[in-house]
């Protein structure tokens, strides 16, 4: 019955804003952040201003991304991501806002520029001076042949992956364009988000508090599951693939 009424408030609204979290993806094997056995009770996170200061964090950050011990890369999209990706293509969502890094959205067929990556992504890096985009093969190539750590092949500055650390500020760009997509839907579904993290988990409820309805497909409960219209807890793949099949 819940799923049903899932398909039905998907079918109703003019314009659905999806919203995803480490739940997501967990279904394809990436780990959460914060759970027990997640990326940060395996390893220490590294902060923004000690990267940018420290050659031996660097260092130690570098290693870490070439050898893909986060596990945030590297696998497949999922059932769930798929389902995201038809409700793009059929209009019925313009854009997923993500607090995801594995660029498994755009795996799945959803077009970048489609992507409101809040917490960046971990699949290339960029420069900290211009911008630049710099792929992590060219990179992993050249640390291995050198030693050297990566720099900007057109100004020098530091290259780090393309995630927000700790510390780092989020792009205020990005959370315009969030802050836009919430604003401008009549349906907010979030999809594996345990809804804790701000300014992230703020959307939904911004959404909500402008007249949008509200769902939640999570395996655990959230704290904002009171303030929902619809609550699932349940995984995202079968839910997602029933109600928007292929």
């Amino acid at each position: 019955m819940s799923r049903e009424r899932l398909r039905q408030m998907i079918d109703e609204a003019r314009r659905v804003a999806i919203f995803t979290g480490a739940g997501i993806s967990t279904e394809s094997g990436i780990p959460d952040f914060r759970s027990p056995g997640g990326v940060w009770s395996n390893m220490t996170p590294i902060y923004f201003q000690d990267f940018v200061r420290s050659e031996e964090k660097r260092r130690e950050a570098w290693e870490r991304a070439f050898s893909g011990r986060a596990g945030w890369v590297g696998r497949e999209p999922n059932a769930g991501h798929h389902a995201v990706a038809r409700l793009v293509a059929s209009g019925k969502a313009r854009a997923v806002i993500t607090q995801n890094v594995d660029n498994l959205h755009q795996n799945a067929g959803v077009p970048a520029e489609a992507v409101i990556e809040l917490h960046g992504n971990a699949s290339y890096a960029s420069c900290l001076e211009c911008g630049l985009r710099h792929e992590l093969a060219d990179l992993k190539a050249l640390y291995q042949a050198t030693g050297d750590l990566p720099c900007c092949r057109a100004c020098s500055g530091i290259v780090k992956t393309a995630t927000i650390s700790f510390g780092q500020q989020l792009s205020e760009q990005t959370i315009e364009r969030a802050r836009d997509e919430a604003l401008s839907c009549d349906l907010m579904l979030v999809l594996g988000s345990s809804l804790v993290v701000y300014p992230a988990a703020g959307f939904p409820l911004l959404a909500k508090d402008n007249g949008a309805r509200f769902a939640i497909v999570n395996r655990d409960p959230t704290d904002q599951d009171p303030d929902a219209d619809l609550v699932l807890h349940d995984e995202i793949g079968p839910v997602m693939s029933e109600v928007v099949p292929a």
